[in-house]
């Protein structure tokens, strides 16, 4: 491997860590987000909503720019814009400043997590090794971070601006450094047969069973991320201190599970990694579901955390294997239905928990994770052999176009 791919991929690395920081300092203090700006219990939706649609418009906008410009341009100017979106949260005092913020969040992190995943879909196929649940691990890394900083702050009953604040001043200048490394590898946008899954315009009908499976594993991790906390509070009675760790363990076994998650892959294949994760996840939902108490509740959480931890990245890469001469589409396109999978598991969670109860609405995404094995051969090796024991010997020479991938 040469040096421009090594720090291209650590600093990639690096921007999925601070992305995992973000978002976990965001979703973990919904609950203190909702009591400073006066939320309402049935308006709250509406705003958990608002965030992914924005950020499926900006994971759109994504495509249509990575044609003018490298992806690694709009990631390096997207994360700046991510975290300063963050920090206008707990700034403001107003509904209507909450508002933007969250509008500007949305945004930016659509473009953002394209980006992110363009680059990394084109350094795998660069290595010609299963390399993107190494990524994932880096943002589940900063998960974990960003869960112990909003514990901290809700222990020491610190303002959201207070928390947030020291984070953006010591991330946003190191992501901005980072950028100068990240690497645009060639091969994401050339053209083929129109119709064939190796190059060429993306099929939709081709991509629509990854599409599927996105979107139930977003469903699935919006879950956890939006309604833990408030489970944990006010299902099992936890304090708010105790109502952070769901996501944090959770985040810890996403960490553990995507660091040996490419390792699984080379081994067994992709097509038995994403059946294993989806049973284990499943099993979670369940125990989540008629958990007694608290440690019961966060014991399903932390199984939800192994299970669902290696379907998202290996649902990216099976997109760049598919569409290997129009990658950058095929990416944000399917990025789409993770917001969808956001838009649609946290109304409907506090639909059913509203109108039926929380423990019965955990049995929705319990069910829909377990379909994801009807699409299980979806993940099967294509040309690029990733994860089948027939990698193609590592590529050394990357270079770089307008187009990015």
């Amino acid at each position: 491997m040469t040096v421009e791919l090594r720090r291209g991929r650590a600093s990639l690395a690096f921007s999925f860590l601070v992305q995992g920081v973000t978002f976990a300092l965001l979703v973990t203090r919904i609950p203190a987000i909702q009591d400073r700006y006066g939320i309402s219990d049935g308006l709250l939706p509406v705003f958990l909503a608002a965030v992914p649609i924005l950020a499926g418009v900006g994971s759109v906008g994504t495509e249509w720019l990575v044609k003018r410009v490298p992806p690694s341009r709009v990631l390096r100017w997207a994360q700046p814009v991510v975290l300063l979106a963050l920090l206008g949260v707990g700034a403001g005092d107003a509904l209507w400043q909450v508002a933007v913020a969250l509008g500007a969040f949305g945004l930016s992190v659509g473009a953002l997590d394209a980006s992110m995943n363009m680059l990394g879909v084109s350094l795998q196929r660069a290595y010609g090794r299963s390399i993107m649940l190494g990524f994932h691990a880096a943002y589940s890394l900063g998960g974990i971070a960003g869960a112990s900083m909003a514990w901290a702050g809700a222990h020491w009953d610190l303002s959201l601006f207070v928390s947030y604040l020291p984070v953006v001043v010591v991330l946003l200048p190191a992501a901005l450094v980072g950028s100068r490394w990240y690497v645009d590898a060639d091969g994401g946008s050339g053209t083929g047969a129109a119709g064939q899954g190796q190059g060429g315009p993306v099929v939709f009908k081709l991509l629509l069973p990854l599409c599927l499976v996105m979107t139930f594993a977003y469903i699935g991790d919006s879950t956890v991320s939006n309604w833990s906390a408030k489970y944990l509070q006010d299902v099992l009675g936890s304090s708010e201190e105790v109502s952070t760790v769901p996501y944090n363990v959770y985040m810890v076994m996403t960490l553990l599970g995507r660091g040996l998650g490419d390792l699984g892959v080379r081994r067994f294949g992709a097509v038995a990694v994403v059946r294993a994760g989806s049973v284990v996840a499943a099993l979670g939902f369940a125990i989540v579901a008629v958990a007694p108490g608290a440690w019961t509740g966060i014991l399903g959480f932390t199984m939800l955390g192994l299970g669902l931890c290696v379907i998202v990245p290996q649902t990216f890469a099976a997109a760049g294997r598919l569409f290997p001469g129009a990658s950058d589409a095929a990416v944000a396109r399917l990025n789409v239905f993770n917001y969808v999978g956001f838009l649609i598991g946290s109304p409907l969670v506090g639909a059913l928990g509203d109108a039926w109860n929380y423990r019965g609405a955990m049995l929705v995404p319990m069910v829909l994770v377990l379909v994801t094995l009807l699409y299980a051969r979806s993940f099967a090796p294509g040309p690029d052999r990733y994860g089948d024991g027939h990698e193609r010997p590592r590529t050394a020479d990357v270079g770089r176009g307008s187009n990015g991938l």
